[in-house]
């Protein structure tokens, strides 16, 4: 707030001769990002109408902080965290410190409304993108399943909104090198195309000392197509499919020697890797009458990926384990709302979906001379009807009140075999079936008061996440194979306001967390493996501030805090063992975030039309790693940098990463008595060149 104050100070106190490079008018522009629409709301409401709190991040903005897929915009965003460690396929998120490391997420993703309903899935390329919607807080009730913590809404460009074609090639340290292309079309006024591509090859971080190689090199293609048809005024039918095959070598875990207080080279005998290939489809329908809204949405999602993992990471040969798995999603959502500007709105909802879910895990453990085959095959469906009714100006002026209520049906079915062979002699151990059903109610309600700047509101939410099966759990304790679901209460308030005149946007949120049944990440008792359990009751509690100012004499300044505080209040392991009052592991206490741009308009150069300038601090931490909290990272932060040169539709990056290469541990773990880190991405630079048709 202050270097914001100084900024317009300083704007007002400069003379118009100290900016003669600039064709920044005198004139103080004001800031109207409440105004936004939120794609995410299923209602169509402005940021301001919202009873939540909501970040979103346009395409300008992940372009000035080199966003290249959802792990770049952690910490950007208050209490939003998703770690960037050991492959695409450990990819938790985390927001409010709900999320979960294994097993289907907390947090909900949304790509042009197709559901992702496998975290294995969140770690995509970004490309063709327009837009980034965060809400936080649970979504159950316009949501459902596994929205807990929120919802990541991610929108790409529409063809009729982008014209032309955009070419992009990037090159930096580490053997990384990416070309992107992208063309926009409407053939006429009702009928548009996209077609974008992407690729990708990095060369990887980490030296795997023991095999001569990095441990983390990437190789990703992306594609992306998007048909529009406006078959009416009234009617549109939009056909979106998005297709990803990436080649990953992964988890560059290096020992960890306590007694020097620092990491050993990564080290490990078998070559470990995370291959993917990920395809999505979209059909929506909509109509918008004089009083009706229908929206249509049927997706289709596959999954298919193989992971190779040397789980002692030793150079000895203990256990190695490969995972195959295949998912098929098919899901159908049908919205009917008001489109009118009465006081009363309401919006009625269906939802169903299919997942089919094929795992096989292969495990060789060195030591017994063992060999484990267990196969999964998961059948899950479900249902569920929703309502939101608002009330406008509700007993009095500017006072709205939302209601919804969803109810969530869902049953998963599992096929387990396991086959153990000892010395090359199999047997089967187990060929069971088993079923889990449940029914939940979300419920809902909000209060939206409008004020003269702003907003002030206060939301009490229900939200779950599904319970399931465990992949791996010890023979003798068959009753760690499943897992419950798990629900929270979130009560939060918060304010939206402009300041100053409206030079400065500020956004508040204060909130309260009761999580009960939480499902907690535990190694099996063997130290073969890990699972999903129940522990107990769990209370967050935190609050978020965001500020954003408008440009002032070229400058651009927001400012981003979060703050959670996240305590075990009943885990008892044993009569012996408990941690109450621990804080829970991989939560960040603190989630800070600067971002600073400058913009220079070069009048009468032949040269250049612009400078432009970008400064991003990120910091967070204490994070604790397990659940004694006797392991922790300390606060940390990194800054990256960006200058950009622009001429007419050419523009030149040069950029860094982790200037003052910052030493952190992005991730720590202990198996079979060995402690283990990842180490932060160390400083690396490079340049891109994008060029506009």
């Amino acid at each position: 707030m202050i270097v914001m104050l100084w900024l317009l100070i300083l704007c007002h106190s400069v003379s118009a001769q100290d900016f003669i490079v600039l064709k920044d008018s005198t004139k103080i522009p004001q800031l109207e990002i409440s105004e936004a629409y939120i794609s995410a709301s299923k209602d169509n409401l402005t940021l301001k109408e919202m009873p939540a709190s909501i970040s979103f991040l346009t395409e300008k903005r992940l372009v000035q902080n080199q966003v290249l897929a959802l792990p770049d915009i952690s910490v950007t965003i208050p209490n939003f965290f998703m770690p960037d460690y050991g492959s695409k396929l450990t990819s938790p998120v985390y927001i409010r410190g709900i999320g979960s490391r294994i097993n289907a997420p907390s947090v909900g993703l949304y790509v042009d409304q197709v559901p992702y309903f496998e975290k294995a899935a969140f770690n995509f390329d970004f490309f063709d993108i327009e837009r980034i919607e965060i809400l936080r807080g649970p979504q159950g009730t316009l949501y459902g399943r596994n929205t807990m913590g929120g919802i990541v809404n991610i929108r790409t460009k529409s063809p009729f909104q982008h014209q032309g074609t955009d070419f992009r090639i990037s090159a930096g340290t580490y053997n990384a090198y990416q070309i992107s292309a992208n063309h926009y079309n409407d053939i006429n006024h009702k009928l548009g195309y996209s077609l974008s591509a992407n690729y990708i090859n990095h060369g990887g971080y980490y030296d795997n000392n023991y095999l001569g190689n990095k441990a983390d090199d990437l190789n990703s293609l992306g594609l992306r197509n998007k048909l529009i048809w406006k078959i009416t005024e009234k009617a549109t039918l939009k056909n979106i499919a998005s297709f990803e095959s990436s080649k990953q070598g992964g988890y560059p875990y290096a020992q960890y020697d306590s007694l020097q207080a620092g990491s050993l080279p990564v080290s490990y005998n078998q070559p470990s890797s995370y291959n993917r290939k990920m395809f999505s489809d979209a059909l929506i329908f909509e109509y918008t009458g004089a009083n009706i809204n229908v929206v249509s949405t049927t997706s289709y999602q596959l999954l298919d990926d193989l992971q190779e993992i040397d789980q002692d990471f030793t150079a000895d040969s203990v256990l190695f384990a490969k995972q195959d798995q295949v998912q098929n999603l098919v899901s159908q959502e049908i919205i009917v709302r008001s489109s009118n500007q009465s006081k009363y709105k309401w919006l009625f909802g269906g939802y169903g979906f299919m997942q089919l879910f094929d795992k096989k895990v292969d495990v060789d453990i060195y030591t017994a001379n063992l060999k484990v085959i267990k196969q999964y095959d998961h059948t899950i469906y479900g249902g569920a009807i929703f309502h939101q009714s608002t009330f406008n100006d509700l007993l009095i002026n500017n006072l709205s009140v939302t209601a919804g209520l969803r109810l969530d049906l869902e049953n998963d079915t599992e096929d387990y075999l396991y086959d153990r062979s000892i010395g090359g002699n199999f047997n089967n151990i187990e060929d069971t079936s088993g079923t889990l059903e449940s029914f939940v109610v979300l419920p809902k309600v909000a209060f939206n008061y409008k004020t003269t700047n702003g907003n002030i509101y206060a939301t009490v939410a229900k939200g779950y996440k599904t319970g399931g099966f465990n992949s791996t759990f010890d023979d003798d304790r068959p009753q760690d194979r499943f897992f419950d679901p798990e629900y929270s209460w979130n009560y939060e308030v918060g304010i939206k306001t402009a300041l100053l005149n409206k030079q400065i946007y500020a956004d508040m949120a204060l909130f309260y967390i009761d999580w009960d049944n939480q499902q907690i990440y535990q190694t099996n008792p063997s130290g073969y493996g890990s699972r999903l359990t129940n522990a107990g009751q769990t209370v967050s509690k935190g609050m978020e501030l965001s500020l954003q100012a408008v440009p002032v004499c070229g400058y651009n300044l927001s400012v981003g805090y979060g703050y959670t505080h996240a305590t075990f209040i009943k885990y008892e392991v044993d009569e012996q063992k408990n941690y109450n009052g621990n804080f829970l592991p991989y939560i960040p206490s603190n989630t800070l975030s600067a971002q600073l741009n400058k913009t220079y308009h070069l009048k009468d150069s032949h040269w250049l039309d612009e400078i432009r300038l970008n400064l991003l601090y990120k910091g967070l931490g204490k994070i604790y790693w397990n659940e004694e909290n006797t392991a922790s990272q300390s606060f940390y932060s990194v800054i990256n940098t960006k200058l950009s040169l622009v001429k007419n539709n050419l523009v030149l990056d040069l950029w860094g990463r982790n200037m003052l290469n910052n030493d952190y541990h992005a991730f720590y773990f202990t198996v079979y008595n060995n402690d283990f880190v990842q180490t932060g991405r160390p400083v690396n630079f490079g340049i891109n060149l994008k060029i506009k048709f």
